[in-house]
């Protein structure tokens, strides 16, 4: 029988000892994980993704064969903008229920989500995340969990559920909508290091700034200054705190980018960031801007 979150921390205690053991994700050799001795560990303030969920404590290994809170810390952060989407109200505990699984002393077997819960959050998020070119990851293979009919993490009930009212998460700064003339700019051509038009070849996320790589062939340059050759031969793009913000502009990693921004602490970070549109007004203008720049 599948239970709620805020019981499943009693349930175990009416579990008999000959319960048959949690078949869990590892199918490739690690089965271990799951008869290793409880390693209880409070989940930091550092991990964003899992942040004021009902528990206070989490069990190392994971149930993704993290062994150590780095390890966790590094990957759980790539999946805080699939949250922020809000493309399923139970995508936050579908992932820490894996990241940060609930830890029991008294409890070997990991408590997993319901085939169910995974099933639920897969159907919104999997368009979202193709969308940003990503497919549904072998690692949440909804056929890995066990059924609602045995001890897991279920769905919130529809029924029950009521829409959180928390804060929106604000727009990142270098992707707000502005309505420019040409000479606004060619001002902020100006006032900026570079300019480039680029495709994403890869997005991480480092202490809390989003990392993104450039595919190199699909570069053009604009405009650098104040830039050596060490900077151009592997560009590093840094967008500031993308963690805390959202930017829609960037929600198909497909797509080219207009990006300008700034050296600051031998970083190339963007103060500015545009969905390049072929044929659209606004970027026939900034063409015609960049040919005719006089800083």
């Amino acid at each position: 029988m599948s239970v709620s979150l805020s019981k499943v921390l009693f349930l175990w205690l009416l579990t008999i000892p000959c319960m048959e053991a949690i078949h869990g994700l590892y199918n490739f050799g690690q089965h271990d994980l799951f008869y290793k001795k409880n390693n209880c560990k409070q989940i930091p303030a550092n991990l964003l993704l899992c942040h004021d969920i009902e528990y206070t404590e989490m069990r190392l290994p994971n149930l993704l064969g993290h062994e150590t809170m780095n390890e966790v810390l590094q990957q759980a952060a790539s999946w805080i903008p699939l949250v922020q989407k809000q493309c399923h109200p139970d995508t936050k505990k579908f992932l820490c229920s894996l990241f940060a699984p609930v830890c029991l002393d008294d409890l070997d077997e990991p408590i997993q989500p319901c085939r169910s819960l995974c099933e639920s959050v897969k159907d919104g998020c999997a368009p979202v995340m193709s969308a940003f070119g990503f497919p549904w990851p072998k690692m949440l293979d909804c056929d890995r969990f066990p059924l609602d009919n045995d001890l897991c993490i279920p769905p919130a009930s529809l029924e029950n559920f009521v829409p959180a009212t928390k804060e929106v998460p604000r727009v990142c700064d270098a992707c707000k909508e502005t309505e420019e003339n040409d000479n606004e700019i060619v001002d902020n051509l100006c006032k900026n290091d570079f300019a480039l038009k680029i495709k994403v070849k890869e997005i991480s996320y480092i202490n809390g700034d989003t990392k993104i790589v450039p595919e190199t062939k699909s570069k053009t340059i604009y405009k650098m200054k104040g830039v050596s050759e060490h900077d151009l031969r592997k560009t590093v793009l840094w967008l500031k705190d993308g963690l805390q913000c959202i930017c829609e502009e960037m929600n198909d990693i497909n797509a080219a980018y207009l990006v300008m921004g700034q050296k600051m602490d031998g970083h190339l970070v963007i103060t500015s960031l545009k969905r390049w549109q072929k044929g659209q007004r606004e970027f026939k203008r900034i063409s015609r801007s960049i040919r005719k720049m006089q800083c």
